[in-house]
Order: C-alpha cells, then sequence, then structure tokens
C-alpha cells in the first residue's frame, strides 16, 4: 500500500527503524543529560510515593478525577523553584506543544516562530490559518522585531522560541526576551533541552539570562530529558493556566499524565536542586574536554558535527559503535544537513568521553 514512498524513503538515506541497542554501549545519544534515568535511589523513592496513593494508575483526564496531590505538589514545587504564578503537568513536551499552539492563537492573533522550533510546534501551527502563521530566521532577533513591525496592526502578538535547541545546542538569545517586552507580546519558551542543564540553578534559559518571570512568559519543559522521566509542565500566570485548562484540547480530553512519572520527576527535580553545585561542575568539565579535543565551543550538552550526508552519517555511527559508542546519527530532513549529535553527558566518565573525542577528531568529522 506504501511501498513506493518506503523505497523513496530508502533510496535517499532516510529509512529509519526502530532498534534495541546494546546495553553495553556507551549512551552518547539520548537526552539523559545528567543520567538520572539510572538512579535507582530516585526510582524507589517516587516507587513508594505512589504506594501511599489508593491507585497507582490517573485513570482520567485532569478535568474528571484523573488530578492527584502527586501532580500537584510537583506543579507547586515547579512554581516555586521556576517563579513562575501556575503550573500544569502535560502528558508529553509534544502535547504541551500543540496545547499551547493551538489554544492561545485566537482570531486575529499571529504567532511568530522560529524556524528551528520543535517539529510538534510547527506541527501544531497547520491547525491555525497561514495568515496566523509567520516563520523568523533562527535565533534572528532584527527579522523577528521587522516581522513584529510590518504586522503589527494586530492582535495578540506570540512568539514560540525554545531555550536550547535540539539539534544545533545553541541558546535562544536575550534579544529576544528584550523585544518580547518591548512589543507586550506572549513569549513561549520550550526549555525541554535546557531545563536541568543551563542556568545558575540549571533551572534552565530564564535562570540562565536571571529573567524573572511576567504575564507574558510561558515556560514549558519536558521530563523525558535531564529529569529522568516522562512528561511535560507549563509554566505561566494562573490566567493562562486557566485558559489551557478550559481551551487545550490535549490536555482536556487526554488522561492525565502518570503518577510514577510525576512522582520520579519530583525526586529529580529536588536531587537537581540539592546537587545543583556538583552537577553544574561536571557539565562544565565535560563542555572543557569538548571544546579542548574537537574545538568545539557549547553552552548545553547538545554537540552538532555536521557531516552533509545522510548515507555517512550512519557509517560514522556504525564505526562508533564497534568501538563501543552510541551517538546520534541525524538525518535529513530532522535538519537541514546530516550531524552526528554527540550528548556530553555527565554519567559518562572521563576516558570515555576524551576517547569517544578522539575517535570523532580522527575521523576528522568536524573538517
Amino acid at each position: 500500500m506504501y511501498s513506493k514512498e518506503l523505497e523513496s524513503i530508502k533510496k535517499s538515506n532516510r529509512f529509519r527503524t526502530r532498534e534495541i541497542f546494546d546495553e553495553n554501549l556507551i549512551d552518547l545519544a539520548s537526552n539523559d543529560y545528567l543520567g538520572l534515568s539510572i538512579n535507582k535511589n530516585l526510582f524507589q523513592k517516587a516507587y513508594k510515593k505512589v504506594l501511599t496513593q489508593n491507585f497507582h494508575s490517573p485513570r482520567a483526564s485532569m478535568l474528571v478525577n484523573g488530578y492527584t496531590l502527586i501532580h500537584k505538589e510537583f506543579e507547586d514545587k515547579l512554581c516555586e523553584v521556576n517563579n513562575f504564578e501556575s503550573a500544569i503537568t502535560v502528558g508529553s513536551g509534544f502535547l504541551a506543544n500543540i496545547s499551547m499552539i493551538e489554544a492561545l492563537v485566537r482570531k486575529n492573533d499571529i504567532l511568530f516562530i522560529d524556524e528551528e522550533y520543535h517539529a510538534s510546534g510547527i506541527l501544531a501551527t497547520k491547525l491555525l490559518k497561514p495568515e496566523q502563521v509567520i516563520i523568523f530566521k533562527h535565533n534572528d532577533f532584527e527579522d523577528l522585531e521587522n516581522k513584529i513591525l510590518q504586522n503589527d496592526k494586530i492582535g495578540r502578538k506570540i512568539i514560540a522560541i525554545e531555550g536550547v535547541y535540539s539539534m544545533g545546542g545553541d541558546l535562544a538569545p536575550i534579544e529576544i526576551f528584550q523585544i518580547a517586552d518591548k512589543y507586550k507580546s506572549l513569549l513561549i519558551v520550550d526549555e525541554a533541552h535546557s531545563s536541568g542543564v543551563i542556568g545558575e540553578n540549571l533551572l534552565g534559559i530564564f535562570d540562565y539570562y536571571k529573567i524573572k518571570p511576567n504575564e507574558y512568559h510561558i515556560k514549558m519543559g519536558t521530563l523525558g530529558k535531564a529529569y529522568g522521566s516522562y512528561g511535560a509542565y507549563i509554566l505561566a500566570s494562573k490566567q493562562i493556566i486557566d485558559f489551557l485548562t478550559n481551551r487545550a484540547k490535549p490536555i482536556i480530553y487526554s488522561t492525565a499524565p502518570s503518577l510514577f512519572d510525576i512522582a520520579l520527576a519530583n525526586e529529580s527535580l529536588q536531587h537537581i536542586i540539592n546537587n545543583k553545585k556538583n552537577l553544574k561542575k561536571q557539565i562544565e568539565k565535560n563542555l572543557q574536554i569538548i571544546y579542548e579535543i574537537l574545538k568545539i565551543k557549547s553552552n548545553s550538552l547538545i554537540i552538532p558535527i555536521e557531516i552533509g550526508n545522510n548515507k555517512k552519517v550512519k557509517e560514522i555511527q556504525e564505526i562508533l559503535k564497534e568501538k563501543g559508542y552510541l551517538v546520534g546519527a541525524i538525518r535529513q530532513p530532522t535538519v537541514k544537513s546530516a550531524i552526528i549529535r554527540l550528548i556530553a553527558k555527565i554519567d559518562v566518565n572521563e576516558k570515555d568521553l576524551i576517547e569517544i573525542c578522539n575517535l570523532l577528531r580522527e575521523l576528522n568529522v568536524n573538517k
């Protein structure tokens, strides 16, 4: 039925399969930035927390009776440490982006979205009218401001960016926050890859730039990356969270997030808060190793190495697998040009990180 389409994908070296990787491979591919997915102490604490409930499944939507004390405790903690007024947990980052963009962009509003925003956000724009969506050049705050000025006589202006971009590992410039303030625009910040990794308190881009959240700010974060769990959250003013609760279809019509996943994320958040000093040292050490060997300077743990060829990037991945290392081989159309995506996870020991960097240098992948 789809043989022609599949054959076309294969010919362009874009065919993908699910693979159960050898657990003995040293993981430099996943988004488990802090290595918390293997922390059994956090797992046990979350397990014991869920056991205190009469049920271990949310059973229903947030708006029926799926909302529990476990959800509320985590939301309250997120608000406290991030200095936001209100929060809501969501089933995934994908659902969170669909929720925000589909619900918040109303008639006569315009969404200004970075061209490298997460695929979930780009997909969400298809639910809007074409005239409601303006894409600006990646991290180009001048292009953003020009486009806002060209579309000034509109309803609400909503800007969507990421704190750390998932493929390039680059940070959103502070000027975009300043432009949002200048034009009183709602600012959606997807912190999937920045929360837990950057900032004085490892809370993300708001923390990194020391920006105090205001009524125009919306922060979304995921739990399946630095937090070593699964799910997502949205932080904003009470008015915006109330509106999402009443209008965002993925929130209204989805079963509430897993109790265990939320309990585990709460334990991870506390762990990050308690150990931020040591975690930051490990992050800085790994980034220094990357710079010394590969001459790549990064503020995040995502290290993209451009290869430019879909076939070659898979070949390099296979060579490194044979050496015992797993890295990401990201191909078009996910990225404009194929890359090796190296994640400098802090649970990878120094010796192994040095070795993988030397192997990559020997392969001349960053030339």
